[in-house]
């Protein structure tokens, strides 16, 4: 059993997590400054691209970095540094998606994704260009990325600089692209809404959903009021 009060960090997915329905609310925002002035490392890990992130968050400051595009892409947003670990797939890829019939393609600095729906029309463009692309999916949407990327080697990268364990580690989400996430930190948690595989292979699971469970999470990590040693 994971033990919460001698937690270093905490890192939370974004959509359906910290967020609902795209946005945080006050509460939660005031749960993030709690566990901060505890003495503990933040961390945010999420699919979205920064800059879609960036407009609808304008809390990125609480944290000390952002895993973005599910991986690739680290910001540090009080440093105002960015690093881009993986290559990004090749132009054709993208014109190939669109000429294949897949209406939304959406393009970060690494990142491909498309709408779930379209997973045939995807896998078969990845092979006509003999691509080392994984599928990573997503509730609705299905991601492309370099095979070996995901949430927690973006994670680990921050970690190793700041020398902290990742036993020593929180990890929340509610899809199945957190459960990497989840397998490689030391606590892992599913908010109440998370899928059904993701809550069946978490160490704790919330009562409340998305942004409430954070709430309700920070709060038993806190709960003794202690700084952790």
């Amino acid at each position: 059993m994971c033990n919460l009060e001698a937690s270093l960090a905490l890192v939370c997915d974004y959509d359906g997590t910290l967020a609902c329905q795209g946005s945080v609310s006050n509460a939660a925002l005031e749960a993030l400054v709690r566990f901060r002035h505890s003495g503990r490392k933040l961390f945010l890990a999420t699919g979205r691209i920064l800059p879609d992130l960036q407009s609808v968050f304008s809390r990125l400051d609480l944290f000390d970095a952002v895993v973005a595009e599910n991986g690739p892409v680290l910001l540090y947003p009080n440093r105002g540094h960015k690093r881009i670990l993986a290559q990004a797939p090749p132009e054709e890829f993208v014109s190939n998606l669109y000429r294949a019939g897949i209406p939304a393609v959406a393009t970060g600095e690494v990142i491909v994704a498309v709408p779930r729906i379209y997973e045939s029309q995807a896998s078969q463009v990845i092979d006509d260009l003999d691509l080392a692309l994984q599928p990573i999916y997503n509730k609705d949407s299905l991601m492309f990325l370099p095979q070996g990327v995901d949430k927690m080697t973006g994670l680990a990268v921050v970690l190793e600089e700041l020398h902290i364990s990742p036993k020593r580690v929180i990890a929340v989400g509610d899809g199945e692209n957190d459960e990497p996430l989840l397998a490689g930190c030391g606590c892992a948690v599913a908010v109440a809404n998370a899928v059904t595989e993701l809550r069946r292979k978490a160490q704790i699971v919330t009562h409340r959903e998305c942004s409430d469970g954070v709430i309700e999470l920070i709060s038993q990590v806190l709960f003794k009021g202690q700084t952790p040693a």
